[in-house]
């Protein structure tokens, strides 16, 4: 092995702490995903209303949904600074290792998806992050401007759109004086709700090579165009991400009475929000166009705010816990989140799917949260013992052989 890939940077074990917790959180979320089809993560009552439903969906969206993605997503931005740097210092040249980092996870997010769940995130945050890193040399300050300007402008024309459907739709479902073109747009939409529904259910519920063939024949460019639909929430996180990495927020840089007005300002204000948003969706019994203008578009500022309150918060835990057996803990699962968030879905998708126990044609969605201390403890169990004898991950040492696969010398810059 080359003497690149042999040197090592010091961690930020903060990092890792915090991208633990955001992993955490994000399967409270992807359980719901692992279990049912593609749209159930939109609506309680999709693909049906179930007792203990209704309730475990709001908890999970006004904690959950959105935030620890967008936390991590946050810290994606981090780390592909952080492995730059770590490049540059040792020979290489750092953007050129990040775009070829990137390619393999491209190819890992797109095996991950067809072999196993079409909630994969790999494959967006590669090509997101590939465009990211034509701006990685920029300074903080500019990185935050372009990620908040770009986050902002796009969520704000997405919700003229959204609360204009949400209107049509409720003159519609209210029986009041509806236009025609709403009515067939809601009856076309309820149309491809049913088609979606009935296409997951099958590669839900099929053996493991028939659920291939079935994603290669139903949404065989599903990947690209989740990329789509999330780019501009995606893009503008990692680079608000590196910002806030430059300007020294994951590095400990920030005082404590400064994090302590981001934590308690984002998640104030924006769980307050949230609250709001889950007090009148429930109020109005879920109705399909509004939870899907809901969760995509006109919670994405909550999302941002309660991602910052918590990636504040948790930088304040973090000297408290970092010698404690579950601050150690997480910070384990944090470095190697990689392989937890594959592992994670392998142990999900055997659990739920027809190729495993089939849990999913039978167990009613309020019996999900049962299974998150299970995923929880599956995630935290492993990596400390396995860190004592290896630096990194099965998963991450594989990625890292990858990218670093043909660079020999570590004074070859690679220009």
């Amino acid at each position: 092995m080359s003497s690149i890939v042999k040197a090592r940077q010091p961690r930020i074990a903060a990092i890792d702490f915090v991208r633990g917790v955001a992993l955490l959180g994000i399967l409270t979320i992807n359980v719901t995903g692992f279990w049912g089809p593609t749209l159930a993560g939109f609506s309680p009552h999709l693909p049906r209303a179930e007792p203990g439903g209704d309730a475990w969906f709001l908890i999970a969206f006004v904690l959950f949904e959105g935030k620890m993605r967008a936390l991590f997503t946050l810290l994606f931005g981090a780390s592909m600074l952080l492995f730059i740097d770590a490049a540059d210092g040792r020979g290489a040249w750092g953007p050129g290792m990040q775009a070829r980092r990137l390619g393999w996870l491209l190819l890992f997010g797109y095996a991950h998806y067809l072999l196993l769940w079409w909630g994969d995130i790999l494959f967006p945050y590669a090509l997101c992050g590939l465009a990211a890193l034509l701006l990685c040399r920029m300074p903080a300050a500019m990185l935050i401007s372009m990620g908040l300007m770009l986050f902002g402008l796009s969520h704000g024309l997405d919700a003229i759109g959204a609360v204009q459907g949400i209107i049509a739709e409720h003159a519609v479902l209210t029986g009041a004086l509806a236009l025609p073109t709403d009515r067939a747009d809601e009856a076309a939409m309820m149309a491809r709700i049913a088609r979606s529904l009935a296409e997951d259910h099958a590669i839900l519920i099929a053996p493991f090579f028939a659920a291939i063939r079935l994603r290669l024949a139903t949404a065989p460019w599903l990947p690209l165009q989740t990329t789509g639909a999330t780019f501009t929430e995606t893009l503008p996180l990692m680079l608000i991400g590196m910002g806030l990495h430059r300007a020294g927020l994951w590095t400990g840089a920030w005082r404590r009475r400064t994090l302590a007005w981001m934590a308690g300002l984002g998640i104030g204000l924006g769980g307050a929000m949230t609250m709001a948003l889950a007090w009148w969706i429930a109020a109005r019994d879920f109705p399909p166009r509004a939870m899907f203008g809901v969760i995509q578009t006109l919670t994405a500022l909550p999302h941002l705010m309660m991602a910052l309150g918590y990636g504040a918060a948790l930088m304040l835990c973090w000297p408290l816990v970092c010698h404690t057996r579950i601050g150690l803990a997480l910070a384990a699962a944090g470095r190697t989140a990689f392989t937890n968030y594959l592992g994670t879905t392998i142990v999900m998708t055997a659990l739920f799917s027809g190729w495993g126990l089939g849990l999913a044609a039978w167990l009613p969605r309020g019996y999900l949260p049962l299974f998150i201390p299970l995923g929880w403890l599956a995630m935290l169990a492993w990596p400390q013992r396995w860190l004592t004898t290896h630096a990194q991950g099965p998963f991450e040492m594989v990625w890292r052989r990858l990218t670093w696969l043909g660079v020999k010398d570590a004074k070859i810059t690679a220009r």
